[in-house]
C-alpha cells in the first residue's frame, strides 16, 4: 500500500472511531445511572481512564515505542475494543458494579495512552513518506477530522438515545474501534535501530520550542472548563438552560473547521511558537468577551473565533514535534503532548465546579479568559530570548504543495 493509501486508512479509521466515541459520551453515562442508581458512578469510567494516561511517562516509555506498525495499533484496539464492551455486556447481565466500571476504565486508559499517541506518530511517519510536509499536513487533517465528529456526533448520539438505542450505541463504539484497528494492519512500520526508548522529558532536551507550546497549551486545557461548564450553568443560572453552551460549542465547531480548511497554509508562513501564542492569547480574549457579553449570538461569535485559530495553535505545536523530531523521540513527544492535554484538562475540571459556584459563571469566563491570554504573551516574550533557529522555527518546505 503507498503512502497515500495508509494516509488515508488511518485518518478514516481513526475518524470513524473517534466519531463513534461521541455516541458513547452520550449514552455512557445514562446507561451507568440506569443500571446502577447511583449519579457519583456516572463519571468512573472517565475519571479511572485518565489515570494511566497521566501515569504514563513512566510505565509507557517503552510501551508506546512497541506502537510503531498498523498491526501493533490493531493489538491496541482489540484491548480498547473489549474494555468498551464490558459496560454493555455487564449491563445486559445485569452485572454492573462500581468495581468493573473502574477496571474498565483503567484498560481505556491504557489504550488511550497507547493508542492515540501511536497513531498520530504513524500518521506522521507516513506523511515522511509520502513527501516533505506532508506529515503536519497530515495531523492537521486528523485533528479537523476528530473535530467535524464533535461537532456531528453528539447530537445523532442524542437522537439515538431518543430513539431508545442507548445500549447500542456503546456497542457501536466497541465495533468501531475493533474496525479501525484492523483496517490499519497492512501499514508497516518504520523502524530504527538501537531500540531507544527515551523518557519524554530527555526528548525535550533542545526542543524549548515544544515545552513552551505544551505550557500554552496546558494552561488553556485547564481553563477550559470555563467555557464548558461555565456556559452550562450560565445558562442554568438565566432560565434557558443548553442554550448558552449549545451556542458556545456550535460556534467553536464551525469556527474549528473553517480553521482547520487552511491551517496548513497559516503555519508554514508563520513562525510556530509566535503563531502558537497569538492563537491562545486570541482565545483568552474570547473567553473573557463571552463573560462580559453574554448574549448568545455574541458567545457563539466569539466562540467561532476562538476555535478558528485554537486550530493554528495546535497545529502549529504539531508542527514543531514533526519537524525537529522523528522516530523514537517523535513517539516520545507525541505520548508527552497527550499527557500534558490530558492531565491539565483533568485538573481543570476537578477545580472547575469549585470555582464557578465561588465566583460566578461570568467572572469566571473573564479569569480563564485572563489568565490564558497573560500566559501566552508571557510565553512569547519569553520565546524571544531564544536562539535565532528556535524563535524561527516554522513550517517552510518550498517543495511541499498543500
Amino acid at each position: 500500500m503507498r503512502a497515500q493509501g495508509q494516509a488515508v486508512v488511518l485518518l478514516a479509521s481513526g475518524g470513524a472511531a473517534d466519531f463513534a466515541m461521541r455516541f458513547t459520551q452520550v449514552a455512557l453515562p445514562l446507561v451507568i445511572l440506569q443500571e446502577t442508581g447511583s449519579v457519583a458512578a456516572t463519571g468512573l469510567v472517565g475519571g479511572a481512564a485518565g489515570v494511566p494516561v497521566m501515569l504514563s511517562p513512566w510505565w509507557g516509555r517503552r510501551a508506546r515505542q512497541w506502537v510503531d506498525s498498523g498491526a501493533r495499533l490493531a493489538l491496541v484496539a482489540v484491548v480498547t475494543a473489549a474494555a468498551l464492551a464490558m459496560v454493555p455486556t455487564a449491563a445486559a447481565l445485569g452485572l454492573l458494579t462500581p468495581g468493573l466500571l473502574v477496571a474498565a476504565g483503567l484498560l481505556l486508559g491504557c489504550g488511550d495512552a497507547l493508542g492515540t499517541p501511536g497513531r498520530t506518530a504513524l500518521l506522521a511517519d507516513v506523511g515522511d513518506r509520502w513527501g516533505p510536509g506532508k506529515a503536519i499536513q497530515l495531523l492537521t487533517w486528523q485533528d479537523g477530522v476528530r473535530r467535524v465528529g464533535m461537532m456531528i456526533g453528539p447530537l445523532l448520539g442524542a437522537m439515538a438515545v431518543a430513539a431508545g438505542l442507548t445500549n447500542g450505541m456503546l456497542w457501536v463504539e466497541a465495533v468501531a474501534v475493533l474496525v479501525a484497528g484492523i483496517a490499519c494492519l497492512g501499514i508497516r512500520a518504520e523502524r530504527r535501530s538501537g531500540g531507544e526508548a527515551p523518557s519524554i522529558r530527555a526528548s525535550l532536551v533542545g526542543r524549548r520550542e515544544v515545552a513552551l507550546g505544551w505550557l500554552v497549551r496546558g494552561t488553556s486545557c485547564i481553563t477550559w472548563f470555563a467555557f464548558t461548564l461555565g456556559l452550562s450553568v450560565l445558562g442554568a443560572e438565566r432560565g434557558r438552560p443548553g442554550v448558552y453552551v449549545a451556542a458556545g460549542i456550535s460556534g467553536y465547531g464551525v469556527g474549528a473547521v473553517l480553521g482547520t480548511l487552511v491551517a496548513v497554509k497559516v503555519i508554514r508562513r508563520l513562525p510556530a511558537l509566535p503563531l502558537a501564542c497569538a492563537s491562545w492569547a486570541v482565545v483568552g480574549l474570547c473567553w473573557t468577551g463571552m463573560g462580559i457579553w453574554t448574549a448568545p449570538p455574541a458567545i457563539a461569535a466569539m466562540a467561532g473565533l476562538a476555535g478558528m485559530v485554537i486550530v493554528w495553535g495546535i497545529s502549529a505545536i504539531s508542527a514543531v514535534i514533526t519537524q525537529s523530531s522523528d522516530g523514537a523521540d517523535r513517539r516520545a513527544l507525541l505520548s508527552g503532548q497527550t499527557v500534558v492535554v490530558s492531565a491539565s484538562s483533568s485538573v481543570g475540571l476537578l477545580v472547575g465546579g469549585s470555582v464557578i459556584g465561588a465566583v460566578g459563571a461570568q467572572h469566571t469566563l473573564i479569569g480563564a479568559g485572563l489568565l490564558t491570554t497573560l500566559v501566552a504573551l508571557g510565553v512569547s516574550y519569553s520565546a524571544r530570548s531564544m536562539p535565532k533557529p528556535g524563535r524561527s522555527a516554522r513550517v517552510s518546505t518550498p517543495s511541499a504543495r498543500v
